[in-house]
């Protein structure tokens, strides 16, 4: 009701003695068709809530979920230790970031937004789907409007994986953070159909097992990241032990899993030496 009749919330109950124009009238009636039709609520109103962002979002994106939240704080977190790092003298004082697989910008802009507005930041977005950056755009042209500052430090780039990023930046990246598909084609079949008939599937199902994009982030992250840089990635709750087991093979140092809000593994931090050691 308050998404037809443009006004917050909160002011519903003030405004209990205006008239419903028939205008409203007819769009509560088509959102509510919508919403009984199985369509998600955040693609029904076309924004939802995000930390401080409100994030447009279609079923070209995924929705924007609390447990990502929780990856956007791990990231801050590591983002200020890699400032730390820096003004010892860690390559340079700048803070170059990559959130790969960007969706909507959930991660990015807050990332921009967010971190300390005095440090030296560069945020690249990147997805492999010409629509979701479409939606990022959108999302990024509103950030610009209510915090220029923030929107300047974000950089967008079309690609898979790391081949989105121009080669200059491998070896120079501080953090590098993702939300990637990690649903495997078995769990699938099982997913609410709140989910499995309107969000998008490539971003939700990467392969068969629900790891393939999580290897390739894991296998090739360390040739991107400045020495002493961090890799935060989110993944499922049964995918914990593999996962560990996968960065302590490729050498990240003292890789740990952090749980979410309701307890459960949530998210993979994986360091690299502050000695460079490549590939």
């Amino acid at each position: 009701m308050a998404s037809a009749a443009s006004v917050r919330v909160g002011e519903l109950a003030l405004r209990q003695d205006t008239a419903v124009t028939a205008h409203t009238s007819d769009s509560v009636r088509h959102l509510v068709a919508r919403r009984l039709a199985g369509e998600p609520l955040q693609y029904v109103l076309g924004s939802w809530a995000f930390r401080t962002l409100e994030l447009q979002v279609d079923r070209r994106v995924l929705i924007p979920r609390p447990e990502t939240e929780q990856v956007v704080a791990a990231a801050l977190d590591e983002l200020s230790l890699q400032a730390l790092l820096g003004r010892e003298g860690l390559e340079g004082s700048e803070l170059v970031v990559a959130d790969l697989g960007t969706g909507s910008g959930a991660i990015a802009l807050s990332l921009a937004c967010e971190f300390d507005r005095r440090a030296r930041l560069e945020v690249w977005a990147t997805d492999a789907s010409a629509d979701a950056l479409e939606m990022f755009t959108r999302n990024l042209h509103a950030l610009g409007e209510r915090a220029p500052a923030a929107a300047t430090r974000v950089r967008k780039a079309q690609g898979s994986w790391f081949d989105a990023l121009p080669p200059v930046l491998c070896g120079r990246l501080r953090l590098i953070v993702s939300n990637p598909p990690y649903v495997s084609a078995a769990e699938w079949d099982g997913l609410d159909p709140v989910i499995r008939d309107h969000e998008p599937t490539a971003a939700l199902v990467p392969g068969p097992t629900g790891l393939e994009a999580v290897e390739v982030l894991i296998q090739h992250a360390s040739r991107w990241l400045a020495p002493g840089g961090c890799l935060v990635i989110e993944i499922a709750p049964g995918q914990k032990t593999v996962v560990m087991e996968m960065a302590t093979r490729r050498g990240y140092a003292s890789p740990e899993v952090r749980p979410d809000l309701s307890g459960r593994p949530r998210m993979l931090i994986a360091r690299t030496s502050r000695t460079p050691d490549r590939d």
